[in-house]
């Protein structure tokens, strides 16, 4: 099969394409700066991206599978292409569809759902890399503060990876049109998931629980709009059930249980170290 992977040098991206690469499948990979993409050796560079509808009708052809994301651009904002995009792809006769799907749905699904493309989406409760905020409060000061103090069930990137593969590949255990909602194999706190990189690290690294305006302030820092400020202030205060429940999906699509936090700390240790 010869796979087109939108995304590509993205956090769950580089999975996809390295995990069809160890299966023996043949990896196109879309990009916007082909040179500064460091994909492996074999993989397939074209360069675009979704919002370009010429460039993507010239990468898929020839392609019996594509994973898609809901974002695009150099900020990330959400597909607005999306019913160009699905008709290029059943243009090209693609047997197979993943979406890695965000907060918001984009023109993409709806596209999806009216036509008779085979796809599923894929639906992560929170990434395991978001973590990778803390990493400068961690080698600063050793500490890591939130509002948030609610459990979640995040996901290891490589294992929302190994999901998409398993779609792609058409796998016995997928169904065409399903939402497959991913978590880790448990759930855990912020001072949960701080005691896991201290281990890590090797040493000792604090939680503190941030007041309201404290996080304001935070996240002020980062640069965000008083919106999304706002709306980070409520998530951390009201998070949707669902990402605090541990779902079977990574065990039954791919036969193997989910990553630990304890790993992925393990795996990006550098990232917490002075």
């Amino acid at each position: 099969m010869t796979i087109l992977v939108t995304g590509a040098t993205g956090t769950v991206g580089r999975h996809i394409v390295s995990q069809l690469m160890e299966r023996g499948e043949s990896v196109r990979a879309l990009t916007r700066d082909p040179q500064r993409a460091n994909l492996p050796e074999g993989v397939g560079v074209v360069r675009g991206d979704l919002t370009d509808a010429d460039a993507f009708r010239r990468a898929i052809g020839g392609c019996d599978a594509v994973h898609f994301i809901t974002f695009n651009g150099e900020f990330g904002e959400t597909l607005t292409s999306g019913a160009e995009l699905v008709a290029a792809t059943a243009a090209a006769d693609v047997q197979r569809v993943s979406v890695l799907g965000g907060w918001d749905e984009s023109t993409l699904e709806p596209a999806l759902r009216a036509g008779d493309l085979d796809w599923a989406l894929l639906a992560p409760v929170e990434f395991m890399s978001n973590a990778r905020e803390w990493a400068p409060e961690v080698v600063s000061d050793r500490r890591v503060r939130t509002l948030a103090d609610w459990p979640s069930a995040m996901v290891h990137e490589a294992d929302i990876a190994a999901v998409a593969v398993e779609v792609l590949l058409g796998a016995p255990a997928t169904a065409e049109g399903q939402t497959y909602y991913l978590t880790g194999p448990e759930a855990l706190t912020p001072a949960e998931r701080t005691a896991r990189i201290a281990e890590a690290v090797g040493e000792e690294v604090t939680w503190i629980r941030l007041t309201e305006d404290e996080e304001r302030d935070r996240l002020r820092a980062f640069g965000y709009d008083e919106g999304y400020v706002e709306f980070g202030v409520e998530l951390a205060k009201n998070p949707p059930a669902i990402g605090q429940v541990v779902q079977d999906t990574v065990m039954r699509l791919t036969g193997r249980p989910g990553r630990t936090f304890a790993q992925w700390a393990r795996e990006n240790v550098e990232l917490f170290r002075a």
